[in-house]
């Protein structure tokens, strides 16, 4: 080995080790630095972004204010509901607006036939329904819909099912009676369990029998006068009776079609009534099973079971007799208080036929509509119950 390189191992080997202290002060210093240099502080630029914001907001609103509001788009409203999606370009303002001129024909035959009584009792019907409706919502403080022309007509209806002459304060109670205690102590329009203008009947026939049965006087083809109606003549005096008022079967037929016989306010024209009920049909505001079953049930059982024994019964007088067709098609098709399926309509329309040819044939009135139909609307949550729809995409 040469000496030069003893000597630096020497050297190196005499080095004194570097102490803790110094160690120490080594690995601190680089953390001083860091705290002594001046951070930016973040605070200064939250204060700065906040700042910052309202201007740029106050600058967007002024924008907005500044644009025309023709160039503001409009606002389109996604409405979201369990499928299927189906459209109907209708509304309970449109039915029963379009109810109410389907009744206007035979309104105006029945003013025409019976005068100007028969105009008050439907005038008093129909505004104080209004009245009753508007008044009873304000009470209840709820939204007045009076507008929507469904007590317009249960008033309507009410009035047309009374005789023409009776005094007003009948159609005023008989509308109290549908509008507050049938429709609005149910709950409104859609909760009702019987139909209201039959009911309000129902409680006046109670109150005001003789009044209920009061006819006005009228002379047939064989100027023979009558305050009877067809159907009181029939269950009075029997059909031999009935015949020779009005002449003869051809005679009879056609004052029950035309609208020239006894009888409530809405029950003469059956060719009026009926052309209605058929517009309704054609909108497709009622089903046409309801109608065609009840006044079929109607035809065929008194038919079956008539005054001469098995098939002597005579099935188009009793079709066209009493309140029938306007109870077919403007009341048994009310949309709350009947079955939901066809099945069910059938049902309830069928029912409702055969307890009316009951009360006709065998129980003590001469007619049965009203009756027949709020027995039914009884029945209507059971058949709905146990006659449900099918499920959609199945069969």
């Amino acid at each position: 080995m040469s000496p030069e390189r003893e000597n630096h191992d020497q050297e190196q080997e005499i080095k004194p080790a570097k102490s803790e202290k110094e160690i120490q002060a080594k690995a601190e210093k680089p953390i001083k630095e860091k705290a002594e240099k001046p951070e930016k502080p973040d605070k200064e630029i939250e204060v700065k972004e906040k700042t910052e914001k309202p201007e740029k907001a106050e600058k967007q609103v002024k924008e907005k204010r500044e644009k025309p509001e023709q160039e503001a788009k409009p606002v389109h409203k996604m409405v979201v509901s369990s499928s299927p999606h189906m459209f109907a370009d209708t509304s309970i303002p449109k039915i029963m607006w379009t109810v109410n001129l389907t009744l206007l024909p035979a309104v105006l035959f029945a003013v025409y036939h019976f005068g100007l009584p028969a105009f008050k009792t439907l005038l008093a019907g129909a505004l104080s329904a209004v009245i009753f409706e508007a008044a009873t919502q304000k009470f209840m403080k709820k939204p007045i819909t009076v507008k929507d022309g469904s007590a317009f007509l249960c008033g309507l209806l009410l009035a047309m099912c009374l005789p023409p002459a009776v005094p007003l304060f009948i159609p005023i109670v008989g509308s109290f009676i549908a509008i507050v205690v049938a429709k609005h102590a149910f709950g409104g329009l859609g909760y009702n369990i019987f139909n209201p203008a039959h009911i309000g009947r129902a409680a006046l026939m109670v109150s005001w029998p003789v009044l209920m049965t009061t006819w006005t006087t009228m002379q047939t083809v064989v100027d023979t006068t009558t305050s009877a109606t067809p159907l009181n003549i029939l269950k009075m005096q029997g059909y031999e009776a009935l015949i020779q008022t009005f002449g003869s079967n051809s005679e009879l037929y056609k004052a029950l079609f035309v609208g020239f016989r006894n009888g409530s306010i809405g029950e003469t024209s059956v060719i009026l009534l009926a052309l209605g009920g058929l517009f309704l049909i054609y909108k497709r505001y009622i089903d046409w099973v309801v109608p065609v079953t009840m006044i079929a049930t109607v035809g065929i059982l008194t038919w079956l079971f008539g005054p001469q024994g098995w098939g002597s019964g005579d099935p188009l007088f009793h079709m066209m007799a009493g309140g029938l067709i306007i109870g077919a098609f403007f009341m048994a098709t009310d949309m709350v208080t009947t079955p939901i399926t066809r099945k069910g309509k059938l049902i309830f329309a069928a029912g409702a036929g055969a307890l009316t040819v009951l009360i006709r044939l065998v129980g003590g009135y001469p007619e049965g509509v009203c009756y027949s139909i709020l027995l039914m609307n009884c029945v209507t949550p059971l058949i709905d119950r146990y006659i449900q729809p099918a499920l959609y995409g199945r069969k």
